[in-house]
């Protein structure tokens, strides 16, 4: 990437994590909160990397960013998680340059979702390049792929239905639940948790159980008030869990925590009781595996559900990546004439010289000399002559290096550049 002068790393990685080859256990070792993310990015800009962004989420953590080697990155990530190097070895990817734009490509997309079209990861990158823009380190180079990656996604919800039916782990648990409960209009429905996913499976709860014994709970109350009152749900106290539990056929757990939340002390031994676990880390304790009256369902069960909204989508795969294909390439010649960007420089200001002194000259040798419209003439004729050679190095990739070369030997620009 040297190259192209869009970073003082000599290369662009993605380093990271996805539900194919680590488990939630694993995942949950590297996932990040928001301070742990906005403390990442921080150490970054300390050690010097000018373009980096991070994404954590239920099935994925990831980081885009320029390095010198990849390790810069899985340092930086393990430093800030409770993950270690070895750990990561084992089941993490490394993309370097094109192999990782066409990665952000195809996450981005909802190619590389746990359920296939799974759009809700876009909205996250976009807040990732945010929060790193906010820090310092987001650089032209990031925001343009971002840009180009949110294009590909729009254009693919447009014109493809790949995003069609169930498109989040939120709709899936709530079509496992209309799926495997009987009579679920009737039952005691219990959210522990209101964050982005908790809010989603909120709303799908709403719409598509038609069930109005909703009780919302989360540590922060006057969040769950705000989801309440749109959709006029009970909301309960913290301190309540307990009692809560108790008296739910369902218990929904979307909750933020770095640990478990749900206990086997929390959980009333003789009720049947399915728990949904949307959470990452596992926010459910492991000894509740074993108590006969609970099913207990983790959001990677949930995204291994093949139904026939699923298979349609599939249908939908060539055409998005047709659409990708189209607008990573345009970003790829964007790229390309980054590459080329200080030899036009130099060119420009090379001309612009050479006019100032002919224009001067004249200035002196021509009695009433129009010095303002041989201004305005000559600029116009500089940028003609740099639209011509721009069109060239863009239009003859296969020969730009000589190109480059050449204009830079006959305008004498080696000094310049």
């Amino acid at each position: 990437m040297e190259k192209y002068h869009i970073s003082r790393g000599k290369h662009f990685y993605t380093i990271g994590l996805s539900y194919k080859k680590a488990d939630a256990d694993i995942r949950g070792h590297f996932s990040l909160t928001e301070e742990g993310k906005t403390n990442l990015l921080k150490q970054a800009k300390i050690e010097g990397i000018d373009g980096l962004i991070v994404t954590s989420t239920c099935n994925r953590t990831e980081i885009y960013g320029f390095a010198q080697h990849p390790y810069q990155l899985i340092k930086l990530l393990c430093e800030h998680t409770h993950g270690t190097v070895e750990e990561f070895e084992k089941v993490a990817f490394v993309y370097k340059n094109r192999e990782a734009i066409s990665h952000m490509f195809r996450v981005g997309t909802g190619l590389d979702s746990q359920i296939l079209g799974d759009f809700e990861i876009i909205s996250q990158l976009k807040l990732a390049f945010i929060a790193s823009k906010k820090v310092g380190v987001a650089n032209p180079f990031l925001e343009r792929l971002i840009n180009s990656v949110i294009q590909a996604s729009k254009r693919i919800k447009n014109e493809t239905q790949l995003s069609s039916g169930a498109t989040s782990v939120s709709f899936a648990s709530v079509q496992y639940i209309l799926n495997e409960v009987e009579n679920v209009t009737d039952k005691n429905i219990l959210l522990f948790g209101t964050g982005k996913i908790g809010r989603n499976t909120c709303e799908n709860l709403v719409k598509h159980t038609k069930n109005s014994h909703i009780t919302l709970i989360n540590r922060t109350k006057l969040k769950a008030e705000k989801i309440a009152g749109k959709f006029n749900l009970r909301v309960k106290d913290y301190a309540d869990l307990q009692s809560e539990i108790r008296d739910a056929d369902i218990l929904v757990v979307a909750t933020g925590a770095q640990n478990p939340t749900i206990s086997k002390e929390l959980i009333y031994a003789k009720k049947q009781l399915l728990i949904l676990d949307l959470s990452i880390p596992k926010n459910v304790a492991d000894d509740v595996v074993g108590m006969e009256n609970v099913t207990l369902i983790h959001l990677d069960q949930l995204s291994q559900m093949t139904d026939a909204t699923l298979e349609k989508r599939k249908e939908f795969i060539p055409h998005a990546q047709e659409i990708i294909k189209e607008v990573e390439g345009d970003f790829n010649k964007w790229l390309e004439m980054r590459k080329f960007a200080p030899t036009i420089k130099a060119l420009k200001k090379k001309l612009k010289t050479m006019k100032d002194a002919e224009l001067d000259f004249q200035s002196k040798k021509i009695t009433d000399f129009n010095s303002e419209q041989a201004e305005i003439v000559s600029n116009r004729i500089i940028q003609k002559i740099m639209n011509h050679f721009a069109n060239h190095l863009k239009d003859d990739s296969n020969t730009s290096d000589e190109s480059l070369e050449l204009i830079q030997k006959v305008f004498q620009l080696e000094d310049s550049i």
